[in-house]
């Protein structure tokens, strides 16, 4: 035992001082890195940056840290790194290929985080589906639905297709289309629109509400109505025009007409 020791002792002191060498700067460099992601995300949140962008920042400095410490903690041992950050390299292209989706969402969500189409709060409708911004994760957006149902969109589509943000402007324009029997007053059922958009105090005096004949179909006498509210007022006055409309056009005479089809017969 004695000889052993004597033989391969230098080897163990050198070996095991590398090994306690490189646990320290792992525990250290992990420590510090914990610091200092924390104090990036303070610095962030009290710049006023955007809660998910901060999330996502602090996310990927926190992994490109502890990927440097394991990175020299590897080199104190004696571990080769040309070779290793090349063997690195060639599996992270790799998984790159194989995750081509994946890093499809991520690069979406970094536009989507830097570019701000829409933020946490707004409504939009994107992808087929209209819901409440409830968070931007870096791969996901996730909506809430009116009858709180949750949507996971991909960043990727979000980030490259067509989408609409109804929270980006303070004021939204309510369009209706209603129709009145062929023999019906037009003038009448024009007057009795006008009154019942203007009783509503939601609705904006500038620009002003319009309304006009727009189509003679094929069962009914179209006229477009067209009237500003608030963003938030939109859905309140557009279902209270509804009702409105159906309780007095028949009182004013006015009658809703529904699909109809006359059918001659011609006897011979």
């Amino acid at each position: 035992m004695e000889k052993l020791w004597l033989d391969y002792s230098p080897l163990i002191i050198e070996y095991g001082t590398g090994l306690v060498s490189a646990l320290g700067v792992l525990i250290l460099g992990l420590w510090i890195t914990n610091i200092l992601t924390r104090s990036i995300k303070k610095l962030l949140l009290k710049g006023e940056f955007d809660k998910s962008l901060v999330s996502f920042l602090s996310s990927l400095i926190n992994t490109i840290l502890k990927v440097l410490v394991v990175i020299s903690a590897l080199g104190m041992l004696g571990v080769e790194m040309t070779s290793f950050i090349a063997l690195l390299g060639a599996a992270g292209l790799a998984v790159g290929m194989a995750l081509s989706g994946t890093l499809q969402n991520f690069a979406g969500g970094v536009m989507i985080l830097i570019f701000k189409p829409f933020k946490v709060g707004n409504f939009i409708d994107a992808q087929g589906h209209m819901g409440t911004v409830k968070e931007i994760q870096i791969f996901n957006t996730i909506l809430t639905t009116p009858d709180h149902k949750t949507i996971i969109l991909p960043n990727g589509g979000l980030s490259t297709g067509s989408m609409v943000n109804y929270s980006t402007q303070a004021k939204r324009r309510v369009d209706w289309t209603f129709g009145i029997g062929y023999g019906n007053d037009s003038d009448t059922a024009k007057r009795v629109l006008l009154t019942l958009i203007n009783q509503d105090d939601r609705v904006l005096k500038n620009p002003e509400p319009f309304v006009a004949l727009s189509e003679l179909a094929d069962s009914s006498v179209n006229f477009v109505v067209r009237a500003w509210v608030k963003a938030p007022d939109y859905w309140g006055v557009y279902f209270a025009m509804n009702e409105k409309v159906y309780k007095t056009f028949e009182k004013e005479g006015l009658s809703i007409p529904y699909p109809q089809m006359d059918v001659h017969l011609i006897n011979n």
